[in-house]
């Protein structure tokens, strides 16, 4: 759906190390600061359970996972929005994600110093915080320049306009974020055209040590605490141990590794799938003998909406969709029997596709 979320933290703090997690594309790391000189892209798949259940009712040839794009932005530093390290590049890149991964470096190594010269998570939130804070100042300042010269021309619309970059730019000047403004679509349609920063949706990776891959750290407490109240996600991931154990050949030695550590999982598949929330995202089925395919749409999307995202000529041509809720069929165990049970519905045109549904859609062109 050509939806980003950007990874995002200062300098050496991992970033690029969990990027190799999960990314189709393998990107170099090093131990020197500012070393990359540019932004790193790649697909991950978006690891969902549901499907091998729904396989284990439905015997089907493949499985094919929905993905999501991440963009690994070089680490910034402080005075980032004036240019020092790889910054106003790299600020830009971020600009065009839709939602941020704010990676925190929540681990000791002598071999690898803090730019700041101390482990302290909570005070790289401020920094990261502030120099985004700056450059949406900017843009917003801008803005109301703008329409100044609109409202001496008799423009009521930028009267208004003005009244709310006036009340964000006072919420970014108390540095405070522009997420936390609960703007509503009347005043946040006089700044959609900035890709402001601040707005965008944001979750917290505490990269720690192998150690502290289950339970997390005074780093990662610190953090959890400075953020309580605020609504935003935070995840602790072993990010080099990860990396690794992911570079094994098999599922099976993977499990082992993971387990040894205490997880289930790995942690970057609940990143995965918190990213693909972050993104305002949900997942619907089809499924079939030839293939199981889990199918991206934005929520709020009505049955046409989402049979558009499979082939324009099932929106086009959309009569109806046949309906079955993911739990009814996994308790039930057949397309059959949830017909027979009443639990296959048709839907027409205003059905809002929930998560999780399994729908077949009939058409007509």
């Amino acid at each position: 759906m050509g939806l980003q979320c950007g990874i995002v933290g200062l300098t050496n703090v991992g970033k690029t190390t969990l990027f190799n997690c999960f990314s189709n594309t393998k990107a170099e790391t090093s131990d020197y600061a500012f070393s990359a000189s540019k932004s790193n892209v790649g697909t991950a798949f978006v690891p969902d359970p549901r499907m091998h259940e729904l396989r284990k009712r439905q015997p089907s040839e493949k499985l094919i996972h929905t993905t999501v794009e991440i963009l690994d932005i070089p680490g910034l530093a402080k005075g980032a929005n004036q240019g020092e390290g790889v910054g106003n590049k790299f600020l830009a890149d971020l600009r065009n994600t839709d939602a941020i991964i704010h990676v925190l470096r929540c681990f000791d190594s002598a071999n690898l110093p803090h730019i700041e010269g101390s482990i302290d998570p909570v005070r790289d939130i401020e920094i990261l915080d502030f120099e985004l804070q700056v450059k949406d100042l900017e843009s917003v300042e801008k803005k109301i320049q703008r329409y100044e010269k609109l409202v001496k021309a008799g423009d009521k619309e930028a009267k208004k306009g003005i009244e709310v970059l006036q009340t964000i730019k006072a919420h970014l000047d108390n540095l405070q974020n522009i997420r936390t403004m609960g703007l509503t679509d009347d005043e946040y349609k006089f700044v959609a055209d900035l890709s402001l920063l601040t707005v965008k949706p944001i979750m917290y990776v505490c990269n720690v040590d192998d150690a502290s891959a289950k339970n997390g750290n005074k780093y990662s407490d610190a953090v959890v605490k400075a953020l309580e109240g605020s609504g935003a996600l935070v995840l602790v991931i072993a990010a080099l141990m990860e990396s690794e154990i992911s570079e094994l050949e098999s599922e099976e030695e993977r499990m082992e590794f993971l387990s040894d550590a205490g997880l289930s999982e790995p942690g970057v598949n609940r990143m995965l799938r918190a990213a693909y929330a972050l993104l305002n995202l949900q997942t619907f089925f089809t499924i079939g003998p030839k293939e199981i395919r889990a199918w991206t749409m934005k929520k709020g999307y009505t049955a046409p909406n989402a049979a558009g995202v499979i082939h324009s000529d099932l929106e086009r041509g959309f009569i109806r969709a046949e309906v079955m809720k993911y739990n009814d069929f996994i308790t039930i165990g057949s397309e059959l029997a949830c017909k027979n049970q009443g639990k296959l519905h048709i839907e027409g045109k205003t059905y809002i596709v929930e998560d999780g549904d399994i729908l077949n859609i009939r058409f007509n062109v």
